[in-house]
């Protein structure tokens, strides 16, 4: 459960400053994908890992390498790098965003049974961010490895306004 109050100030732009966080640049795609698409008023932000200028902050299986607070902190990067390209698409945090889905994988040793703990990092950094335009649904899943070798990985589903209209580059996609 999310018990993380809403933030005083009103835009997102000054909770991550609240919160002593620099939005990052937007990570690149690492293959043949885009690193969002939109269709109607849904924005699809593709799986982030915990890039930190460009490196993985960390890698190995969770409960084996990393202990649930590592592997939270790890899932609160991917939250912020998945924040940076929404950001990126939309050129604002604000304005009728709000985020509705949070799919978090979780590289674990098969004795590990608690992702649902590493998740609660992106959830938690969602709401403290967006405030209650943060709260969403989530899954939380166990995978034995992801790409790179990183601990965390997650995929987000933000709303829009329908009526909120994109710059001419980012109509369809990244």
């Amino acid at each position: 459960m999310i018990t993380t109050t809403t933030p005083s100030t009103t835009t997102a732009a000054e909770r991550l400053q609240e919160l002593d966080l620099v939005l990052p640049k937007a990570p690149p795609a690492a293959a043949q994908y885009l690193p969002w698409t939109r269709h109607e008023s849904l924005l699809f932000v593709a799986g982030q890992l915990p890039f930190v200028d460009g490196e993985l902050a960390a890698t190995g299986l969770v409960g084996r390498d990393l202990d649930v607070d590592q592997a939270n902190q790890l899932a609160r990067l991917c939250a912020l790098n998945a924040l940076a390209v929404a950001h990126d698409a939309l050129g604002s945090l604000d304005d009728g965003l709000c985020l509705r889905q949070l799919v978090v994988f979780v590289a674990s040793d098969p004795s590990f049974a608690s992702q649902h703990l590493v998740a609660d990092g992106a959830s938690t950094l969602m709401v403290d961010v967006l405030g209650d335009r943060g709260r969403h649904a989530r899954t939380a899943v166990a995978t034995p490895i992801l790409p790179l070798n990183s601990p965390v990985e997650i995929q987000a589903t933000f709303g829009l306004d329908p009526a909120r209209q994109l710059d001419e580059r980012n109509v369809n996609h990244g």
